[in-house]
């Protein structure tokens, strides 16, 4: 019998061509690579219908957003005031030292029966030796001191503790001066909850009861951001009963509560839809908050030093310039020193970092007309 040859079929398998070979590869329990190749747009498709559901909720979000606010003004005055937040967090108020105050007094008052406000008192740095270790009583003496007095209004959010607010005690300490902060009603560890009304009752009360210590000796005013609308509000009234302090000193401040909420970074997704002012500006008025410092300044007779960076993200440059210009042509003002100090944006102090200036030494003392020990 002729034998079958079977070395060409042989051979026509081992010259199989490649692709043929390859395409039927498969991995153990898995897809080949066409199967592969063609889950690809599957898994896009997929990615997309997550985005756009996203994106849908998003919009309701967006759309929901005015319309809780206009229903629950609340809502907008929690947001102008932030005293929720509590920034540094788990800070010990009743232990100014915890933050390098090792000169400072914590102490509580009653602006009104049943309503307890924390206070700190920083004494002048050449004081911080003899202030270790006394009680109250002798740092409530030393403010009848020929050292000049600060009582400083912060801004929303945080405490009397907040870092850029101990930095500046501490400028200002190492300067001479006494610093008397406190916490609104409503803020840090002091009772109460927060309004303009009652934050400029609690202003006013600090300032009588520090003005009762201090006598005719040199008594200056301090407002930071929001801090400002009080201090205004809170030296109106001052000048209206015939008693001005020294001086009236505002770091970035804005001119009221509507123009500033409208140029706020957190307005910007809204501010340019036709019904913002409906929907948020009137949401703030509703809540009774003003803080018209471009008003109140019609209505100051002391001097008036303004600070303002101009790379201030949350209270705009223009603001504070806007209400430099109105206190300039200021009847009430007139005859009075009123100074703006504009900080360039190159120097990156932004909305709190005004205390880090090497100059702010000597700009207090050209205005207050005081020599101080770094100044000179």
């Amino acid at each position: 019998m002729r034998k079958r040859d079977t070395s060409s079929t042989v051979e026509e398998e081992r010259q199989e061509p490649a692709e043929y070979a390859e395409a039927d590869v498969r991995q153990p329990g898995g897809l080949g690579p066409v199967q592969q190749l063609g889950m690809k747009p599957f898994r896009r498709l997929g990615l997309m219908s997550k985005m756009r559901r996203v994106a849908s909720w998003l919009l309701v979000v967006y759309v929901c957003i005015p319309f809780i606010v206009k229903l629950c003004p609340s809502i907008q005055a929690k947001l102008i005031f932030l005293n929720f937040v509590k920034i540094p967090f788990f800070i010990d108020l009743n232990r100014p030292a915890d933050v390098g105050l090792n000169h400072t007094h914590n102490f509580y008052l009653e602006p009104e029966e049943g309503l307890k406000i924390g206070v700190w008192h920083t004494v002048p740095a050449e004081m911080w030796r003899e202030a270790e270790d006394k009680l109250g009583e002798w740092f409530d003496s030393t403010l009848s001191s020929a050292h000049p007095a600060i009582l400083y209004l912060h801004g929303n959010a945080g405490t009397r503790g907040g870092d850029h607010r101990v930095e500046l005690y501490k400028v200002l300490s190492s300067l001479g001066y006494h610093v008397v902060t406190f916490d609104y009603r409503g803020w840090g560890d002091s009772d109460g909850s927060p309004s303009e009304s009652g934050m400029t009752s609690d202003a006013l009360f600090m300032y009588d009861w520090l003005k009762e210590r201090r006598g005719k000796r040199p008594l200056y005013i301090w407002g930071h951001s929001l801090g400002t609308g009080v201090a205004t509000n809170l030296v109106r009234q001052l000048c209206d009963r015939g008693s001005p302090p020294d001086a009236l000193i505002l770091e970035s401040p804005f001119t009221n509560i509507r123009e500033e909420a409208r140029s706020h970074p957190f307005s910007m997704v809204y501010r340019h839809l036709p019904g913002f002012d409906w929907f948020f500006l009137d949401a703030i008025s509703a809540s009774n908050i003003r803080f018209a410092s471009d008003d109140n300044v019609d209505h100051i007779s002391c001097p008036v030093l303004i600070l303002h960076t101009e790379d201030d993200a949350v209270v705009p440059f223009h603001l504070g310039k806007k209400l430099y210009n109105m206190a300039a042509r200021s009847k009430s003002l007139s005859g009075h020193k009123v100074q703006f100090v504009p900080f360039p944006s190159a120097l990156a102090y932004k909305h709190k970092f005004i205390y880090k200036s090497p100059q702010l030494p000597h700009i207090l003392s050209d205005f207050l007309g005081t020599a101080h020990p770094t100044a000179q």
